[in-house]
C-alpha cells in the first residue's frame, strides 16, 4: 500500500514537473511576441496554474523537492551568472562593481528596510530580511538584454558584473538573516564574523573546485574527463555548494567563483576542445533556462491573491521608492569615488534605471515561503511586485534610454568564444 502511495506521489512529481516545463516553452514563445520580459509570463502562469485557479501546479505535498529546485536552481543561476563576467573589461571598473555589490546592497537593504517597516510595522529584523532579498539584481535578464541592444562594453559589464556579485552578496547576507531570525539571537561582532567566513570559505571552495575540475576537462595533459565536460559543470555547482556549506561557507559564493573561473579559463591556464566547449555551453544555457522557467512558476504557484491584494499598495509604494529613489543613492555613493572609471553623467542615470529583480530574489523568497519563516506572505509580496514592476518598466525601457542617452554601440564586434 505505502510503495502505491510512493509510486503515485512520484509519478505526479513527474507530471507537475512536465506541465512546469511545458508551460515555460509556452511562455517563452509568447514572449518573442508580445515583448515582453519571459519571466513575467513565467510568475503569471504560476499564478494562473496554481492552486488558487486551475490547480494544475500543486507542490505543497513535495516540499523536500521544492526546496532542492530552487537551491539547486539558484546556485546553477549564479554559476552562469559568474560566467559573463569578463575579468579583462572588469579590472577597469572594479572599485565601482566592488561597491555596488557589497556597500550597495548592504544600503539597499538597509533604506529598504526603512520603508518596509513605515509601510507595514512588521519587526526591523524581518524588514531587513525582505531588503536583503530584493536588493540584489538579475544577471539571467540583464545578459539576454545586453545580448540584443549591444549597450557600450563598459556600462554593460559594470551592469552585468554587479548583477552577478550581488546576487551572491544578496544571498549570503538573506541566509545570514535568517539564521538570526531562527535563533532568535544577534551580536554584532559575532554575525560580521560568521558572514566573513562565508564569503572567505566559499571562495577558496568555488576556487579550488573550479579549478581542479575544470584540469579534468582540460583539453590537455590532465583531462582525463575532457569528453564528460558538460556533466562536470553540473557537478561542479553541486559539490561546490556542498562543500562550501559542510564547513560553513556560502555555496553560493562558491558556485559563483566556480562559474567566474569557468567563464574566464585562459587566464588559469584552462582550455576547452571545441566540441567539448559546444557541448559545455550548450548544456548550461538549457539547464539554466529550465532553473529559470522552474523558479518563477514556482514562485508564482505559491503567491496568494487574497494576500497580494491585501499588501499591493504599500508593496508598490516600496518598489518604487526602490526604483526612484534608494537605486540612485547607491550609484552615487558607490560609483562617484571610482576617479579610474571617469564616469560620465548619462552613463550614471542608465545604471539607476537599469536594475531588474529577478531569479535569486525568486528562489530566496521560494525557499523562505517554504520554511514559514514570520512575516513570508509580505516577504513574496513585496519580492513579486518588485520583480513584476522592475522587469515589465525597467527591462522594457532599457533599449530605449541606452539610445537616448546614446550609449550604444556603433558597430557590433564579433568575439571569439573563450574555449
Amino acid at each position: 500500500m505505502e510503495d502505491s502511495i510512493q509510486i503515485i506521489a512520484s509519478n505526479n512529481l513527474l507530471i507537475t514537473f512536465s506541465i512546469i516545463a511545458m508551460t515555460g516553452i509556452v511562455c517563452s514563445k509568447l514572449s518573442e511576441s508580445l515583448k515582453i520580459p519571459d519571466v513575467v509570463l513565467f510568475l503569471l502562469a504560476g499564478i494562473l496554474l496554481g492552486p488558487y485557479f486551475l490547480e494544475m501546479i500543486d507542490l505543497s505535498y513535495f516540499e523536500l523537492e521544492k526546496q532542492l529546485i530552487l537551491t539547486f536552481g539558484s546556485a546553477f543561476i549564479l554559476y552562469l551568472g559568474g560566467k559573463e563576467i569578463n575579468l579583462k573589461i572588469l579590472k577597469n571598473v572594479k572599485i565601482t562593481v566592488f561597491l555596488l555589490s557589497t556597500l550597495g546592497v548592504i544600503i539597499s537593504s538597509i533604506l529598504v528596510s526603512q520603508f518596509i517597516k513605515f509601510n507595514f510595522q512588521i519587526p526591523f529584523i524581518t524588514a531587513l530580511l525582505i531588503g536583503s532579498i530584493i536588493s540584489s539584481t538579475d544577471p539571467a535578464t540583464l545578459v539576454p538584454i545586453f545580448n540584443k541592444i549591444k549597450v557600450k562594453d563598459k556600462v554593460s559589464q559594470t551592469v552585468i558584473s554587479e548583477s552577478a556579485f550581488n546576487d551572491a552578496t544578496g544571498a549570503i547576507l538573506t541566509s545570514a538573516i535568517v539564521t538570526i531570525l531562527l535563533s532568535g539571537k544577534f551580536s554584532l561582532t559575532q554575525n560580521i564574523w560568521d558572514l566573513s567566513i562565508m564569503i572567505i570559505v566559499g571562495s577558496l571552495v568555488g576556487c579550488i573546485t573550479g579549478i581542479v575540475l575544470l584540469k579534468l576537462v582540460n583539453d590537455k595533459p590532465y583531462g582525463v574527463f575532457k569528453d564528460f565536460a558538460p556533466i562536470i559543470s553540473i557537478l561542479s555547482v553541486i559539490i561546490a555548494y556542498e562543500i562550501a556549506t559542510k564547513f560553513g561557507g556560502s555555496g553560493y559564493m562558491a558556485c559563483f567563483i566556480v562559474g567566474i573561473i569557468t567563464g574566464n579559463k585562459k587566464n588559469f591556464k584552462i582550455w576547452l576542445s571545441q566540441k567539448s566547449y559546444d557541448a559545455d555551453f550548450y548544456v548550461a544555457e538549457t539547464l539554466g533556462t529550465l532553473c529559470r522557467m522552474a523558479i518563477f512558476i514556482i514562485l508564482g504557484s505559491q503567491v496568494e491573491l487574497v494576500v497580494l491584494l491585501k499588501y499591493f499598495l504599500p508593496s508598490l509604494l516600496v518598489v518604487l521608492a526602490f526604483i526612484f529613489i534608494i537605486r540612485p543613492i547607491c550609484i552615487l555613493i558607490c560609483a562617484l569615488p571610482d576617479r579610474k572609471a571617469m564616469w560620465t553623467k548619462k552613463e550614471l542615470l542608465f545604471m539607476m534605471w537599469v536594475r531588474e529583480t529577478g531569479v535569486i530574489p525568486a528562489a530566496l523568497c521560494g525557499i523562505i515561503s517554504t520554511m514559514k519563516i514570520p512575516g513570508y506572505e509580505i516577504i513574496s509580496s513585496i519580492t513579486f511586485m518588485a520583480i513584476l514592476v522592475t522587469l515589465i518598466v525597467q527591462g522594457s525601457t532599457t533599449k530605449l534610454l541606452a539610445k537616448k542617452l546614446d550609449l550604444l554601440e556603433d558597430t557590433s564586434n564579433n568575439k571569439s568564444p573563450n574555449l
